[in-house]
């Protein structure tokens, strides 16, 4: 396996699932004590390692190839050391959730086998692309072309309003987005918003935010719009695993009126590693989370 691993993260039940890119293979290998951990509900690291361990004895009398099927590979922990730990490929774990009776195990099931198919699915493939793509060096930094650059490529023949400012008015939990008539020119007063510091950076990408020019999928396009200005300009890039998304949610929907509060939680997660794989799949699995409802 390639040295230049990609790592991502999938959440079920706000649990995060580890998976590990096989280049060789072409193909995901998600970690099984995680599984375990969502399917049994249990969050003490050593009950789920010994019910792990007593399932595979049992399944190895029973001569299950799901044992077989089992490898190991590195897998990133909390202390932020790479451990050996047993893994399955897509197959196996529709066959390990198998294993466990009850409507959980089902909907387990049922998420793992669509989440990768959705709309969010195929987009999220196509964010991940764009770190190696060399689409990412030719997208405008901080300017609506370069957002409009961004959200085409992630939703382009998923969307066909891809890469499209909307025409007509939306809103949110009861707030209204920029209004539709006047959101041309809204967009280009946002345009042409300062961005030499953080505060200019953060009040840029909150106005973006509430200008919210697409009828879908803003909150993963500007989110790697925002990225893409703090490299740019100060170097950093924001570390999304450090905010939690009830945090996130909170923070945005306050944005408007109290704009310390999300611009604490971005600093206070900001990381030099800008030119780091891990991070960039990391703020990608985050970004996608956080649009889960």
């Amino acid at each position: 396996m390639s040295n230049k691993m990609k790592i991502s993260i999938r959440f079920f039940n706000d649990r995060e699932v580890r998976a590990v890119w096989d280049d060789e293979n072409s193909k995901w290998w998600f970690s099984v004590l995680d599984i375990v951990a969502v399917l049994t509900d249990q969050n003490n690291y050593t009950k789920t390692r010994n019910y792990w361990k007593y399932l595979k004895a049992k399944l190895k009398k029973e001569n299950s190839e799901l044992v077989s099927a089992t490898t190991q590979l590195k897998l990133m922990a909390k202390d932020g050391k790479r451990y050996l730990s047993d893994v399955l490929d897509y197959n196996g774990i529709i066959a390990l959730g198998k294993e466990f009776p009850g409507k959980k195990a089902n909907r387990f099931i049922e998420w793992f086998t669509y989440s990768d198919e959705s709309i969010d699915g195929k987009s999220k493939a196509k964010a991940y692309a764009l770190f190696d793509s060399t689409i990412i060096h030719s997208i405008e930094v901080g300017t609506l072309k370069g957002l409009k650059q961004i959200h085409a490529y992630l939703f382009g023949g998923l969307y066909d309003f891809a890469g499209q400012i909307r025409q007509k008015n939306i809103s949110k939990g009861g707030f209204q987005f920029a209004t539709a008539r006047f959101l041309g020119e809204t967009l280009h007063q946002i345009e042409t918003m300062p961005e030499n510091t953080f505060d200019e950076i953060a009040d840029k990408y909150i106005e973006m935010n509430i200008a919210h020019p697409f009828m879908e999928g803003n909150g993963r396009s500007t989110r790697i719009w925002l990225d893409m200005i703090l490299k740019k300009r100060l170097k950093r890039c924001v570390d999304w695993s450090q905010i939690t998304k009830q945090n996130y949610m909170n923070a945005m929907i306050m944005s408007p009126t109290k704009s310390e509060i999300l611009k604490t939680l971005l600093k206070n997660a900001l990381t030099t590693k800008i030119n780091d794989l891990e991070m960039f799949m990391k703020g990608i699995d985050y970004s996608y989370y956080y649009e889960e409802n």
